[in-house]
This record gives structure tokens, C-alpha cells and sequence, in this order.
């Protein structure tokens, strides 16, 4: 093992202090380079360095020139190349297809990632060093695997590796798949050969493909195909989708015009053990020194910590069953702690760990036998299985034990809880609002009504009532109250106009905040993108509406229906539910009748209801 730098090195001037003439590697990001172990550059550069490699970084580099791209050299083994933490198009772009003004994950908020990214950075460093081997990861290159439905021009674009000049993509999380290329490049194999990986895939000629046995291949309908037929896009996605899994997965195969995508089945999560190592890494927890403006999106993150990864919601607009996996993979309590400890001693911690969890922070610990053994099923839905252990007995174990370091005033959920895994009854809730929620707890319930919750792969909104009582009912006699703030969604598909009036309304009754609300951006390989684009169920092959242009506009105003701004969307999106009893100046009234000039008017008595009932 080398002994790991106190900065992955970005110039040859830091390389030579640390005595390395040539790199064996060089990650090349979208993003600045943050040394801290939320930003995927400098993981995977500290899992290398750990195991033995030297690693360089570019981050950020200006594409329209040599210059940068040449900073480091030739590595000795590959370039690895990715749009950094985000898609590049959505970090570009607004749901509505405006260009942000902002980068949070550039110095000084500035614009410095092409759109793109990945296809950009690698058809440049492939034009630089063509003999040298590229791999793409991350996930902009992770969802893009298979010819995918592009929302920011409208069509169907081919697989990321039928347009980059790559010899490998990683997808999921990357760790034991860099550390296996190098492994075998260094000793001695052509990159041609590295076919065998999992969680990789690769590109095989159509001539070496047609006269092979394609026996044990889930072979999807081709990218011609999906091109023009949606009901072929359907059944590509519900094809593959049945494949993410790391032990009964099967390789998958889509032909195109010049080559065939295989994927290979996804990596075996990571042990707990694992896990530990790799995040107890000496991370800085701070941006490379030689940037002189403050990195935005490290703040919020600094002196937080992953607990576990993966996540088995199954939310249908969520990809990550297709990154992370359904398999929940937690580390230990006593490594948490040890990490927490290391926090607790840098000059800038002020006492309070910001976040502590994953991609839902209430999943922690949570295990299923069948997972080690024969993987997630393939008929049903974690979330839904009564097999499930669903205690949170480890969850309170940790918070317990992060609350005892010395100098930690404060240790907070962030990260968002799963409600309907709560069990009615559980101390949970209580102990995590007394101790570990400031002024807000983050609930996503996304929409209530029935046929668009169940369009999401949601709870119905049985379960958000009951879980916002017990909330509620906690809040009784507190001098400083808390609220919740709940991630609500707008456009998504399943969403007619009177469903959003069915939100609007529900918000109006309970007061809820709506400041967390999304209008659904169709992003590469989940389930609502597949219905965005087609139209179809793509497991069920059934019809399903779909809200588009002017409509997805009307339904995000619904959701903000107190700006003033919004009222003429507003009362467009009632008109058009058949709900004009809402419009005018009764208790129940969403917006204001407007006479001539647009003006408010005071409108008669609703004919609906006149009276505000009683709570």
C-alpha cells in the first residue's frame, strides 16, 4: 500500500513530491475536486491509492483545449473519465429545459462542465492518447448503458458506448470494478480482454456477435427498434430491469447499428467490513487547496456520513435500483463512530453532524435473509414484504452512540425517512424528533392521489395521514414546534389535472409547506421515464397518461397556488378539472376570481361550501 497523500495530486509539481514520475491512473471529473467521500473522484481515487495505484486527477478541464487534458501525462494503466456526481444535462438544464446560471459543484458557483460531459471528456482524451485504455463510470455513463429515452432532445440516443470511444463502462458503484481493471492491466492483460467483470460493460462487434452462441444472454430488442416502436422500448426496459441484480442477474445484450452493448451483471454489493475501510479513508473533508473560491456543494455535506447504501423504495422516478441496488449494505456502528471522532477533531466542526444515513437514512440496518443467498426477489417489492425485518433498533443504537463523542452537541437526520417503515408504536419516531430533527423533518410522500401514488410506486395517502398524526400528535405542548416538510411532485406520469387539484386541495387543508416541490424531469433508466416516453406500463404493456408540455407547466402552479404570479395558471389548470368552485373568494377558494384586467374581484358565495368546517 502506498501511503496515502493529504490530496490526490492535480499537477505534476505535487506528483513529484510524492515521488511519482508517471501515474498508474487519472480520473478525469466534471466536478472540482472535493476530498470527501459523498464525491465519487475522490472515493475511488483513495480506494486506488489504498490498494496500491497512483492516482492523478483532472478535474474540470477546459475541453476546448490540449492544455488541460495534458496536465498529468499518460498513465502507466487507464484514464478514467466521468461527469462528475450529476448528469451533466441535469445539472445544466431546469425540469422545464432552462439553463441553470449555476454550478454547486464548481469554485464560485461557475459554469465549467460541457453538457454531455462524459462523451465530451472522452472523445478528447481518446483523440489525445488513442492508445491508451478509458473507462467511463459515474452516473451519467452508469444510466445511459442501454439506448435510452433523452428528454433534453427529445429522442432515443443510442448506448453511451455506441458513442464514446471507450473500452469499458462501469456502472453502479465503482469500487471493486476499478480495482479489478487495474488489477489485470497491471498484470499484463490487453483491456480487450477484461469482458468478464461484473458491474461492467462492454462492446463486441456485430460479426464476432451474430456467430456466437448467444445462449444465456438476455438479448433486448435492438437499438433500430427501440428507436421507433415504443412498445419495443417498453419491453427492452422491463427486459433489463429484471437483470439488476447482483446474484441472479444474467448479461444483457442490445444491438446497434455498429456494435452490440453487453452488460455484464452487477457487482456484489460491498460487506460492512468493506464498507468500513473504504469510508474511514483519511479524507480531508475539504476542497483541493488550489482553488481560492469556497466549492458550494461541500457545505451542506461536510460533516456528514454515509451510514449504508442502496435502497429497496422501488420509487418509480428513482434510478438508483439501477445504481445502488435494492440490497441495503450498512456499515458498523463502530466505524461510524470513529469517523464521526475524526470530524469532531478539525478545527471547523461546530459540534453538529448535518446528516447521518443514505439515500433513505431509515433503512439503516435493515436486513433480508434471502439477500446473501439468492438475491432480491423478482416478483414483488422489498418495501412491501411482510418477511422484512423492519426494526430500527440499530439505527437508534448509532445515534446513540454518535450523541456520547465528546464535542458533539447535535447529530441530525438530513438525509430524508422512509414513513411507512415505521412501525405504529415504535419509540422511532419520538426519540428521532426530540433529538435529531431541528425545525423540519423531510418526508417524501410525493402526491396523495391514489392512481398517481400508485403511478409512483408510493404509499397511498392512508399511510402519509397516519404518519403526519403521529407527528402532529408529538408536537402537542412543545414550546417551539416542529414541522414537516414533505417532497411533493408535480407532471408525473399517471397525473391528470384534477389530481394535482386533489394535492393543491390537500395542501390547503393541512397547511403543509410547498417549497419542496419538483416538477418531474424524465431522467435515463427509471420506470417513469419509460412511461414519459411511451406512454406504457412497461411491465404490464397498458396505456398510461402523460402530462406534457403546457400541461406540466399548469401543474406546477397548482402546487403554488398562493403565488400571486401563478394565479392565471391557476385558474387555467381549475377550468380545465372542472373545478371553477374553487376560484373566487370563499374559505376554500384557491385563487381569487379576476375581472376585467386581469384584477382580483370579490366573486358571491361558493356554491360548493360557504363555511369553513371546524378542525
Amino acid at each position: 500500500m502506498k501511503e496515502q497523500p493529504a490530496f490526490l495530486p492535480m499537477t505534476m509539481e505535487e506528483a513529484e513530491r510524492l515521488g511519482i514520475d508517471r501515474f498508474d491512473i487519472i480520473l478525469i471529473s466534471g466536478d472540482a475536486y472535493v476530498d470527501h467521500p459523498s464525491f465519487g473522484t475522490a472515493l475511488l481515487g483513495r480506494v486506488l491509492w489504498d490498494v496500491g495505484y497512483s492516482v492523478g486527477v483532472i478535474a474540470q478541464p477546459d475541453w476546448r483545449s490540449n492544455d488541460d487534458l495534458r496536465r498529468l501525462g499518460e498513465p502507466r494503466l487507464f484514464f478514467s473519465v466521468s461527469s462528475g456526481n450529476v448528469d451533466s444535462m441535469v445539472n445544466a438544464f431546469t425540469p422545464n429545459l432552462k439553463r441553470r446560471s449555476s454550478d454547486v459543484y464548481s469554485p464560485g458557483g461557475k459554469l465549467l462542465r460541457p453538457d454531455r460531459a462524459t462523451l465530451v471528456y472522452t472523445d478528447r482524451i481518446h483523440a489525445l492518447y488513442p492508445k491508451t485504455p478509458v473507462v467511463i463510470g459515474g452516473i451519467e455513463a452508469s444510466l445511459r448503458r442501454f439506448a435510452h429515452y433523452d428528454y433534453w432532445s427529445d429522442s432515443v440516443r443510442q448506448a453511451i458506448l455506441a458513442d464514446a470511444p471507450a473500452d469499458l463502462l462501469v456502472f453502479g458503484m465503482g469500487e471493486r470494478q476499478v480495482v479489478a481493471i487495474a488489477d489485470r492491466l497491471a498484470a499484463g492483460e490487453p483491456v480487450g480482454a477484461l469482458t468478464d467483470i461484473p458491474g461492467t460493460a462492454y462492446r463486441m462487434d456485430l460479426k464476432t456477435w451474430r456467430s456466437m452462441d448467444q445462449a444465456g444472454y438476455v438479448v433486448l430488442p435492438g437499438y433500430a427498434e427501440v428507436k421507433e416502436d415504443r412498445y419495443a422500448y417498453a419491453r427492452a426496459f422491463a427486459l433489463h430491469c429484471n437483470e439488476q441484480d447482483p446474484i441472479r442477474g444474467r448479461p444483457v445484450a442490445q444491438p446497434h447499428q455498429k456494435t452490440v452493448v453487453i452488460q455484464n451483471p452487477p457487482a456484489m454489493p460491498l460487506s460492512g467490513e468493506e464498507l468500513d475501510r473504504i469510508y474511514e479513508l483519511p479524507y480531508a473533508r475539504r476542497a483541493h487547496p488550489s482553488y481560492t473560491e469556497p466549492i458550494p456543494a461541500l457545505e451542506p455535506v461536510r460533516f456528514s456520513v454515509v451510514s449504508h447504501r442502496g435502497c429497496f423504495g422501488s420509487c418509480s422516478f428513482c434510478a438508483l435500483t439501477h445504481h445502488q441496488g435494492r440490497i441495503i449494505q450498512s456499515r458498523s456502528i463502530d466505524s461510524i463512530v470513529r469517523e464521526v471522532e475524526r470530524m469532531a477533531r478539525m478545527p471547523e466542526f461546530t459540534g453538529v453532524v448535518q446528516d447521518v444515513g443514505g439515500p433513505t437514512a431509515n433503512m439503516y440496518g435493515i436486513h433480508c435473509g434471502r439477500w446473501e443467498t439468492a438475491g432480491t426477489c423478482p416478483d414483488r417489492r422489498c418495501i412491501d414484504c411482510p418477511a422484512l425485518d423492519r426494526s430500527h433498533e440499530e439505527q437508534l443504537r448509532l445515534l446513540r452512540r454518535l450523541a456520547e463523542i465528546p464535542g458533539v452537541k447535535r447529530v441530525f437526520i438530513a438525509s430524508g425517512i422512509r414513513y411507512d417503515l415505521i412501525p405504529p408504536g415504535e419509540e422511532y419516531l419520538p426519540l428521532v424528533c426530540e433529538h435529531h430533527v431541528s425545525g423540519h423533518l423531510k418526508v417524501a410522500p410525493e402526491h396523495v392521489a391514489e392512481r398517481v401514488t400508485a403511478s409512483m410506486g408510493k404509499p397511498p395517502r392512508e399511510a402519509f395521514d397516519a404518519f403526519r398524526e403521529r407527528f402532529e400528535a408529538l408536537q402537542a405542548g412543545k414550546k417551539k414546534r416542529q414541522y414537516l416538510v414533505p417532497y411533493l411532485m408535480s407532471g408525473h406520469p399517471g397525473c391528470r389535472m384534477e389530481d394535482m387539484v386533489e394535492l393543491a386541495e390537500y395542501v390547503r387543508d393541512t397547511g403543509l409547506y410547498t417549497e419542496q416541490v419538483q416538477d418531474f424531469t424524465p431522467t435515463p433508466m427509471s420506470i417513469s421515464t419509460t412511461i414519459y416516453h411511451t406512454g406504457l406500463d412497461p411491465f404490464t404493456l397498458e396505456e398510461v397518461y402523460v402530462p406534457k408540455g403546457r400541461e406540466k407547466r399548469v401543474q406546477r402552479a397548482l402546487m403554488h397556488y398562493r403565488d400571486p404570479a401563478n394565479h392565471a395558471l391557476v385558474c387555467e389548470g381549475l377550468r380545465a378539472a372542472g373545478r371553477e368552485d374553487l376560484i373566487g373568494s370563499a374559505w376554500n377558494c384557491l385563487v381569487p376570481a379576476r375581472g376585467k384586467g386581469g384584477r382580483p374581484t370579490r366573486a358571491g358565495p361558493n356554491p360548493r361550501q360557504t363555511r369553513r368546517p371546524p378542525r
